[in-house]
């Protein structure tokens, strides 16, 4: 790849990332109009529906296996547990929270898990980083106020269930070798809107005399720009990149969220939170050996 064509996946990859940490905010609007189901169900019926012409594009098979399939809806049910407190966090706390709290802490989590299930050795600069990361986790949580009811709310037991339950939807998908990312991905989506639509919703009593132009721009910006094209990008990312190189731009989602729920949910940017996701930023680069700035390599005619 031309230093050119990098330049621009790096601004596609940045893009990806605001649209990420935007979608905290879409959630956070959506949940005035409906319920996490019906959130879940239009996001990714919609989104489906939008990764088939990019599937073709990219030249991917749409054939699936049975061992890949069975992934896919046991997946899906991890993923729905995931989106239904990842939606009620939101909703009952702030946008800001959950997009700093939960995408910094999935990482360490993540590394727990497969620790616990031996995958991972846990050695002294691990548990360095895992101190780090816990200080982190407590400061967002205003651990240190030692406001009981401030510490244990609602939304903030509903972060932590999220964001232990995205490394189990993770580490699922990982086990899928047979199917491209992107393929089991929308079978993925297409599942989940199938288990909605069969247990959860019925689509025609969703209040569609209710739903304005603030509704489906939130819509729009959840479906096309955070789902299709940040996951498109990203995995585009991973396979011409490189996933140690793509990892370090999921720092920008955090500090999006924040940003953006500032900007358009006029809420208080608190210290805490900032304080808190630069050490779980810390953490996880150290647990995952991940180098922000990379020095260029010098080639032989320059040191010649």
């Amino acid at each position: 790849m031309t230093e050119k064509n990098k330049n621009i996946f790096y601004i596609l990859l940045f893009l990806s990332m605001l649209a990420w940490g935007g979608s905290w905010v879409n959630v956070k609007v959506l949940s005035a109009y409906i319920n996490e189901f019906e959130t879940m169900f239009l996001r990714f019926f919609i989104t489906a529906l939008t990764m088939i012409p990019i599937i073709i594009i990219l030249n991917k098979s749409f054939k699936i296996d049975l061992k890949s399939l069975a992934l896919v809806i046991i997946t899906s049910i991890a993923f729905i547990l995931y989106m239904k407190y990842f939606f009620l966090g939101t909703k009952y706390g702030t946008a800001s929270l959950g997009g700093a709290f939960v995408t910094t802490l999935i990482p360490i989590n993540t590394f727990l898990i497969l620790a616990l299930l031996g995958t991972k050795k846990i050695v002294r600069k691990d548990a360095f980083a895992l101190f780090i990361g816990a200080i982190g986790v407590m400061t967002m949580l205003h651990v240190w106020s030692f406001d009981i009811e401030k510490i244990f709310t609602i939304h903030n037991l509903y972060f932590i269930l999220a964001s232990i339950l995205w490394p189990v939807v993770t580490i699922l998908s990982s086990k899928s070798t047979k199917i491209s990312p992107v393929v089991f991905t929308f079978y993925l989506y297409v599942s989940t809107s199938i288990i909605n639509i069969l247990f959860f919703i019925d689509i025609t009593k969703l209040p569609y005399e209710h739903f304005d132009y603030i509704f489906w721009l939130n819509i729009f910006f959840l479906t096309i720009f955070a789902s299709t094209f940040a996951n498109t990008v990203y995995f585009l990312g991973i396979e011409k990149l490189g996933a140690r190189e793509v990892s370090s731009f999921i720092f920008f989602v955090p500090f999006a969220a924040i940003v953006l729920s500032a900007i358009f949910l006029k809420e208080k940017i608190d210290f805490s939170i900032i304080l808190g996701t630069l050490l779980t930023i810390i953490a996880i680069t150290i647990l995952n050996n991940i180098k922000i700035f990379r020095k260029k390599k010098i080639s032989s005619e320059q040191t010649a």
